[in-house]
């Protein structure tokens, strides 16, 4: 019977004793409870972190929420009060900008009235001779037109505020509706911040969240800035019933004056003309009594002529005489007494031819005198009349001060009543 035999061949490692093995096991399970152990603890941890942090994130966002529509109700708050200013200032700016309107039309309409009174002062400034004088009408429309020429100053000055006014207040209004447009976006932007939550599309990760953006401020900053323009707004609006109401006042006043002073250029024109007038029918009474003297004065002449004419002939006679009786002969050539008497004859009439050519000479000069001067009378009532009709012209020219937006409403009268106006001053020359 054959023998069989089996080789064992152990592993070439290191055996541990049954001893170690048992301690093994119970190391392996200690480790397991252990590790066991931690697990729960840890689950334990982090269920209660997963509460905390919902609960925490929850309150945050409500908070987020909450600050959001504070937020928006403040802007909304800030919005309405800067919308007020807003219609404020756009209200004032149109009253204004009406007012600073309505006084540059009265500022061009002064154009009309200053060329009317420039052509005034040159038509009576082509009056001639005496006639040329500083009277009471030529003083009264150069105050008139320094009247104009001030308040054409007066009311650019306040037209030049009023524009500075307008272009502060649209500079605030500008700045303003920027602000009201600004808290718009920002309400819009944080509506649609409040309506996103954690189940919408539209988020993710951003990079750097919680920065600082550029050109941010602090909100103390951003009151204060909110709280200026609504100063700001109102310190503008504080002087603009002032401006207003001066360019009205402005308006009204310059009006007044250019009345006032124009019925006193009217009224010394008219007053002129009378004056005019009856110096002319002065005039042409003296010239009729001149006329009249002259012809006395020519016939005066003739007669005196004619005496010494008379004279002439008869100092021819006397002297014819005392020459023929010169020619006597003898003792008959003796100085008797018809010698005598033809001697004073003689004398007596060349006194009395000289007193006559001295009085003719007297009156001939005379009446040169009086044609000279009536020459100059005839000059003078050109003159006057020349003036007078200048001085009609120039109140004619004046109607047109009457008419226009800003001037004096009256009816024109007819031809037939102003000429009874200018003529009722005329008196019928006088007779002897």
């Amino acid at each position: 019977m054959a023998l069989h035999s089996v080789v064992t061949m152990e592993k070439p490692m290191q055996h541990i004793s049954l001893t170690d093995w048992y301690a093994r096991v119970n190391q392996m399970r200690n480790i397991a409870d252990a590790r066991r152990s931690d697990a729960f603890a840890i689950r334990h941890s982090s269920r209660s972190l997963r509460n905390e942090t919902r609960i925490e994130g929850d309150w945050a966002n409500y908070e987020t929420n909450e600050s959001l529509t504070d937020r928006i109700s403040e802007l909304n708050r800030w919005r309405d009060i800067l919308e007020k200013s807003f219609e404020r200032i756009i209200r004032e700016i149109d009253m204004l900008q009406e007012e600073k309107n309505a006084t540059e039309r009265e500022l061009e309409a002064l154009a009309g009235p200053i060329s009317v009174i420039a052509e005034c002062l040159t038509m009576r400034d082509g009056r001639l001779g005496s006639e040329i004088t500083y009277d009471e009408a030529d003083t009264e429309i150069k105050n008139e037109l320094a009247v104009l020429e001030n308040n054409q100053r007066l009311l650019a000055d306040r037209c030049q505020k009023a524009w500075e006014k307008l272009c502060r207040l649209e500079e605030v209004r500008f700045k303003i509706g920027l602000e009201i447009e600004n808290k718009v976006e920002a309400v819009e932007m944080d509506k649609s911040q409040l309506a996103l939550d954690r189940n919408s599309a539209n988020i993710s990760y951003k990079p750097d969240p919680t920065r600082n953006p550029k050109n941010s401020c602090s909100y103390e900053t951003w009151l204060e800035n909110v709280k200026n323009m609504k100063l700001l707004a109102e310190n503008e609006l504080a002087d603009t019933y002032a401006i207003r109401e001066a360019l009205f006042v402005c308006r009204e006043k310059a009006r007044n004056m250019l009345q006032s002073q124009q019925d006193r250029a009217e009224h010394s024109i008219r007053k002129r003309i009378f004056e005019t007038q009856r110096a002319r029918n002065e005039l042409e009474w003296q010239q009729l009594k001149m006329k009249e003297e002259m012809e006395k004065a020519v016939c005066e002449i003739r007669n005196s002529e004619q005496a010494l004419r008379d004279k002439t002939d008869a100092l021819k006679l006397a002297e014819t005489r005392l020459e023929n009786r010169a020619q006597r002969s003898g003792m008959e050539l003796c100085m008797d007494q018809a010698h005598d008497m033809l001697c004073l004859e003689v004398e007596k009439l060349r006194e009395i031819r000289r007193r006559l050519m001295a009085k003719i000479d007297e009156s001939k000069s005379n009446f040169n005198l009086l044609e000279e001067h009536g020459k100059r009378i005839d000059t003078d009532l050109e003159n006057k009349q020349h003036s007078l009709m200048t001085d009609i012209r120039a109140l004619d020219l004046r109607m047109r001060l009457k008419g226009g937006e800003f001037g004096a409403k009256t009816t024109n009268p007819s031809q037939t009543d102003r000429n009874i106006t200018l003529t009722r001053m005329e008196k019928e020359i006088p007779k002897d």
